[in-house]
């Protein structure tokens, strides 16, 4: 008999799991931990001094829900909600959820042209904002645009008397009859939309990811189960509520628990954030790396009692090998969980598990979650490849969106006729079913009918100890229609202390002999295996799951109509602005104790490019409308160990100044790029 080749094991997989998927609305469900649960703690609020037991949150929530009944609110309406980490997002949460009204996140960094695109988008019929945060006049911002946005019939400002009001008419009427309440919540579907997130794109308006009941509850849910969540957990949520990170991994996990929602501030602090794990005995700790990288430096690291911790979740971009193990050595929190998402997947589809070694929870994003499938296809023939083989990463089950809202042709570009979402990242499947994400369907090269990856070809450039940092991108070719080079433009070695710019005058043979001047002694002392793991494992996320995936937009106040951008900390309130020949003429150098100098510059421009934050270099930053482009970042860090033992001292943007032709994204080769999180400038001049 004829011994037949098997067929290679095709990349898909799928969970089911022993518990089944919950089929309650977001009311429902809280009600019921309610009744299980009402005399634990649900929320603390650590900014505010204020918490609240499950029994005493349902009453916030029954009271604001009635309160947005009586307002002419219910199923189906928007409801904005334009704020930072509080309590009043959580009442808000629930009280849309009982009643059916669609709540839509709103990012605190956006500008007053993103926030009428929004409200004119989604038809938004009640604001719910903070009337500032740090330096952006929510109020201000909204006055500006309140007149262009038909839909907008009320605008309820956070400590003001019109939410009082709200709050206070829905509590005096539950205190006589909550009938109607109680109808509106069996009015409900667990099918509903009931959320609106707007995702980042590269170019254009974001799109209205809307998701429904059954999509955020069940994955807050499961993403709970596999941290082994109880009413016995504490979970600090120092990640922001606008972005699934905070509202359904956070928020959503703990109340389908019974467990308890710490809020150490309004946006991340590490001091406050290790203060809020130590003192609520908080057992589950959120972030993305550089978060957990922030709080292992802070200065009080060592004062705090940590031994409360357990687990917790990183996600958003890679963790670096040394910051995991510290995670899991200093902080004690043994079964942190690794998630990889997208918003349009509410967001979670895989995670790894308490069990995992560091390894799998460094080099790969896990195995698919319960109720789920995954599968990795050809981009070019949409035909699952065998394991080991990369392509496009696809998923599919109760996590997938509804859709765009109001965009039938985006939906349709995301999600196939069976309902597959194609999430536009390259994924490789191992044999135990682990996926590795490693860039960017958008960035791969095809060459005469062959794939080319680019983080394949730039994984073999890293190997050589002049190079600090690759790019691979494809270029016209009369041949092969497109063949693997660099773009116009781009640094293919970027030369240390000099910064090689490949425009600089001369043919392309003279700009790549420039280029390939590298210090030798800079290039080998930013060799050390921290360093170059963590630039090499790097996902091209887009706006996935990262809360720092958007821009950060708090305009320089110093600059007037330039464009400026410059993520500020505590602390951090202006930055220093000096105009020369129109445009401005400082380059920004931010450093963590809040000072701001020029002649810092030389020194930090000698040290280059260091790490590779996230997304191959690229991100996509917006400012006033307009995609920056070719961004190079510096950062002080003398050695691996700056990274993972200290804060970085210095991180410098910036832009170039010329007008882009097309847009296209930004390159950036810094440790953090953090607009809700970091201490970053980015300048651009007019």
């Amino acid at each position: 008999m004829t011994n037949l080749a098997l067929p290679p094991l095709p990349s898909y997989t799928s969970a089911t799991g022993d518990v089944p998927l919950l089929g309650d609305t977001i009311g429902d469900n809280f009600d019921r931990t309610v009744a299980r649960h009402g005399e634990r703690d649900a929320l603390v609020d650590r900014a505010a001094g204020r918490r609240w037991t499950y029994t005493e949150l349902a009453a916030e929530v029954d009271a604001l829900a009635l309160g947005l009944l009586r307002a002419g609110i219910g199923k189906g309406d928007r409801v904005g909600i334009w704020a930072p980490n509080r309590a009043e997002w959580v009442f808000v949460q629930y009280a849309t959820a009982k009643i059916g009204a669609i709540l839509v996140n709103i990012n605190p960094a956006y500008r007053s042209h993103e926030l009428q695109y929004v409200l004119t988008q989604a038809g938004i019929r009640m604001l719910i904002s903070a009337p500032s945060f740090k330096t952006s006049d929510y109020a201000a911002m909204i006055s500006e645009v309140r007149g262009d946005c038909p839909d907008l019939e009320h605008v309820v400002l956070l400590g003001y008397p019109e939410w009082n009001e709200l709050a206070e008419s829905g509590r005096a009427a539950l205190a006589d009859d909550r009938t109607r309440l109680d109808a509106a919540q069996r009015d409900l579907s667990a099918d509903d939309p009931i959320n609106i997130q707007y995702t980042s794109g590269t170019t254009g308006f974001p799109k209205g990811a809307t998701l429904s009941h059954h999509n955020i509850l069940n994955n807050g849910f499961f993403v709970g189960e596999l941290c082994h969540y109880t009413e016995n957990d504490k979970v600090c949520i120092p990640v922001p509520f606008y972005h699934c990170f905070g509202m359904v991994m956070g928020n959503l996990a703990c109340t389908s628990h019974g467990a308890t929602m710490v809020i150490p501030g309004p946006a991340f602090d590490p001091a406050q954030t290790l203060a809020a794990v130590a003192e609520e005995r908080c057992t589950s700790l959120y972030g993305v790396p550089t978060m957990f990288i922030a709080e292992l430096a802070d200065p009080s690291f060592e004062t705090h009692d940590l031994s409360s911790l357990r687990t917790g979740i990183m996600a958003g971009s890679p963790c670096p090998v040394e910051v995991m193990k510290q995670v899991i050595e200093r902080m004690g929190m043994t079964e942190v969980s690794i998630c990889y998402g997208m918003t349009e997947t509410s967001p979670v589809s895989l995670q790894t598990r308490s069990d995992d070694t560091i390894d799998q929870r460094v080099s790969t994003v896990g195995r698919v979650g319960p109720h789920l499938e995954v599968k990795i296809v050809d981009p070019a023939t949409g035909l699952t490849v065998p394991r080991g083989e990369p392509g496009e990463l696809c998923t599919r089950g109760y996590s997938v969106m509804l859709g765009y809202w109001n965009q039938p042709d985006k939906t349709a570009e995301a999600i196939d006729k069976a309902r597959w979402m194609h999430t536009g990242d390259i994924g490789v499947m191992d044999a135990d079913g682990y996926v590795s994400v490693t860039g960017r369907i958008k960035d791969m090269v095809i060459r005469g009918g062959e794939n080319i990856y680019p983080r394949e070809i730039e994984e073999f450039l890293y190997t050589h100890p002049d190079i600090l940092d690759a790019q691979v991108v494809g270029v016209p070719d009369e041949k092969y229609s497109r063949r693997a080079g660099r773009r116009r433009a781009r640094r293919e070695v970027r030369g240390g202390a000099h910064g090689v710019d490949p425009d600089a005058g001369g043919g392309g043979a003279a700009r790549r002999a420039v280029a390939a001047r590298v210090l030798h002694g800079q290039a080998r002392a930013l060799q050390d295996p921290p360093l170059r793991a963590h630039r090499r494992r790097v996902s091209d996320d887009g706006h996935r799951q990262d809360p720092q995936d958007r821009d950060a937009r708090d305009v320089c106040p110093d600059a007037g109509d330039r464009r400026q951008s410059m993520t500020r900390q505590s602390g951090h309130d202006r930055c220093t602005h000096q105009a020369a020949g129109g445009r401005c003429g400082i380059r920004h150098v931010r450093y963590s104790s809040g000072e701001s100098a020029p002649a810092a510059w030389n020194q930090c421009r000698r040290l280059a490019p260091v790490v590779r934050q996230r997304n191959n270099g690229l991100v996509p930053i917006r400012l006033r409308g307009q995609v920056l482009h070719r961004v190079r970042c510096a950062v002080s860090a003398k050695s691996a160990s700056t990274l993972v033992g200290s804060s970085p001292q210095i991180v410098e943007l910036a832009g170039n100044t010329s007008p882009p032709r097309n847009p296209v994204r930004c390159r950036l080769a810094g440790l953090d790029l953090g607009n809700w999180f970091g201490d970053a400038v980015v300048v651009l001049g007019p």
